[in-house]
């Protein structure tokens, strides 16, 4: 009987432990086994957000693509714009023409312009190179632009690219003149002719202001001719009837290269209007053009009736490179 008192007692004191212990061993598993839970699902859901953030900027990254050869792992990279504004079949053709040259800051300049033009509608940049042939900074630029474009090269005569009074840009305007010329006739398109040299700074508005003109439209354009900017001058009624300019105002058209655009149809029907360079001053060359295209009196005044500026002759300031030396400093076959 003692025995049986003994043992029984041994198990009355024993047992509560036992319950205990295994009731706590069992919090913890449970704990343990929610907390593995909640580090799975929450690696899941970032996993989730990396793959959505991923996708969503899939088209503005560089895309990244793994060469053929398994031996050496090599990667190509290629940035490349790929959502410019959709092309509307209501909307007319606004086809840029661009005179280009080597310079050290030329990438910078087409760079610039390239991410203005990437805002306007039914864009067509045709960009010319004053250049015995096509260079690959411009054709890479283009190519990864995201624009519709198309890239041409003539070299202008050695007198003209060594600093002659000559202006530098007739040959490459003309160029771009013959190549609508020879893609259109006047049945088959719709738009207007803009020269936008790659020095100057535009407004998205101007482009929304040109893209209607009927034969040529005008506009003031700023820091041109050492004023603050030079406009035509309007009448009571609205219509063009002289420049507001200090240079020469008595030209028949004292207006800035980049303060004109031409509807396509007087481009195509007149073959013969290009801009000149033999028996022309400086200064003449829109006059060269535009005489054989319109009189003054069918001139369009825009932007608010000349009185908003929405140009600017800007020019990148040349950079001073005085510390690279004769043999360069920096790396030469990194394109700047």
């Amino acid at each position: 009987m003692p025995r049986r008192w003994k043992v029984l007692t041994t198990l009355l004191i024993a047992l509560p432990w036992a319950i205990l212990l295994t009731i706590w061993h069992q919090h913890l598993a449970t704990h343990y086994l929610t907390f593995l839970k909640k580090e799975t699902d929450e690696n899941a859901t970032n996993k989730s957000v990396i793959l959505s953030i991923t996708q969503t900027k899939e088209e503005s990254l560089p895309c990244i693509s793994l060469q053929a050869n398994p031996a050496v792992q090599q990667y190509k990279e290629k940035y490349v714009y790929t959502r410019p504004p959709p092309w509307s079949e209501t909307l007319p053709t606004i086809f840029v023409i661009t005179p280009t040259y080597t310079r050290s800051v030329q990438k910078a300049e087409l760079t610039r312009l390239a991410n203005t033009f990437l805002h306007i509608q039914n864009l067509h940049w045709i960009i010319v190179e004053d250049s015995p042939r096509k260079t690959n900074l411009v054709a890479k630029l283009l190519d990864s632009s995201g624009l519709s474009f198309t890239h041409l090269n003539i070299q202008s005569p050695k007198t003209i690219r060594q600093g002659s009074k000559a202006p530098r840009g007739t040959l490459q305007r003309n160029q771009g003149l013959q190549w609508l010329r020879q893609q259109y006739n006047s049945n088959s398109v719709e738009g207007v002719v803009y020269f936008a040299d790659d020095d100057n700074t535009y407004s998205l508005e101007v482009f929304d202001e040109l893209r209607y003109t009927k034969k040529v439209s005008v506009w003031p354009v700023a820091f041109v001719g050492g004023l603050r900017y030079e406009a035509p001058k309007l009448s009571t009624t609205g219509r063009v009837v002289g420049w507001k300019t200090v240079f020469d105002p008595k030209r028949p058209f004292a207006v800035d290269m980049a303060g004109f655009a031409v509807n396509i149809q007087l481009i195509l029907q007149k073959p013969n209007a290009i801009f000149r360079l033999e028996g022309v001053k400086g200064g003449y060359q829109e006059t060269s053009l535009l005489k054989d295209l319109v009189i003054m009196e069918e001139l369009e005044p825009k932007a608010a009736n000349c009185t908003k500026v929405l140009v600017w002759h800007t020019r990148t300031e040349k950079p001073m490179l005085i510390n690279e030396g004769k043999q360069g400093f920096t790396d030469p076959s990194v394109e700047v």
